[in-house]
């Protein structure tokens, strides 16, 4: 019998109900009062995680998602922290972390929302500091930090950045320069962190594609029309499809995954 007629010992082992089960582990998604990070906290949640929901200045969709998973039978709690600024960062890592004495995967998706709101006006140069500030130097610095508390754990974890597909690929104008930039940090950083862990603790990025969260909802019929030709799937991603994917880089099925940047984009190439 050949090797692809028998199951390996990791399929023995763990059987398709649960591969995917996250009951008992203890999750922490940054950024996930709205969006791609709400969707994907209510993902974990429904696999069985305990959850840590984080946002800046919605508190009460988060206050309400952590209600509503708490309703699923499992542990959660919101905590509001601005990432832009150091006490409240170090302030957030050492919450999450004691909120369910540890934490098994740390989900780093909060990300400044300039194409929406006053921002999308804001200067090339106003644009690039914030997303510095916000999308950039956070998530390397508590990152790094948690990763060191994971690796002393003997769970080990995860750890899941958020990047970009056309980071790899470029795209044109400003926020094509600005978004591609800082989210090419974040794979790089993603895959030298993931060498540097390993291998207690894996450490991956969802690189989405053209996602209808607040600005695709309203996009006008140009980037419609072209979010959905550039998808081999000939449609808009949705925040599930962010979270299922961030789902599987946290769970046992991704056990020999890490240092991986996942497009999420409908099989768009560019």
């Amino acid at each position: 019998m050949s090797n692809l007629d028998s199951p390996s010992q990791g399929f023995a082992a763990c059987s398709s109900q649960t591969i995917f089960d996250l009951t008992g582990k203890r999750c922490a998604v940054i950024g996930s009062t709205s969006g791609i990070g709400h969707a994907t906290a209510w993902a974990l949640a429904r696999a069985g995680a305990d959850v840590v929901v984080h946002g800046r200045s919605k508190i009460a969709e988060g206050e309400a998602l952590a209600r509503a998973i708490a309703g699923l039978g499992r542990r959660s709690r919101f905590i509001a922290a601005d990432l832009a600024d150091p006490e409240g960062r170090s302030r957030l890592l050492d919450d999450a972390w004691n909120a369910f004495n540890g934490l098994d995967a740390w989900l780093h998706f909060a990300g400044a929302d300039l194409l929406t709101g006053p921002e999308a006006h804001w200067s090339f140069e106003a644009k690039l500091e914030r997303l510095w500030r916000v999308d950039v130097e956070p998530a390397i610095l508590l990152c790094r930090a948690v990763g060191r508390r994971m690796f002393e754990d003997p769970a080990g974890g995860a750890i899941v950045t958020m990047g970009w597909d056309q980071a790899e690929t470029g795209m044109e104008g400003d926020s094509g320069q600005a978004f591609g930039a800082t989210k090419g940090a974040i794979h790089a950083f993603t895959k030298a962190l993931a060498v540097e862990l390993a291998p207690k603790v894996r450490v991956n990025a969802v690189a989405p594609g053209w996602i209808k969260t607040a600005w695709g909802r309203h996009a006008s019929d140009a980037w419609q029309r072209r979010a959905i030709a550039e998808a081999p799937l000939a449609r808009w991603g949705t925040p599930e499809d962010v979270a299922h994917a961030a789902l599987f880089l946290v769970s046992p099925a991704s056990s020999f995954w890490t240092g991986q940047i996942m497009r999420v984009n409908g099989g768009a190439v560019r």
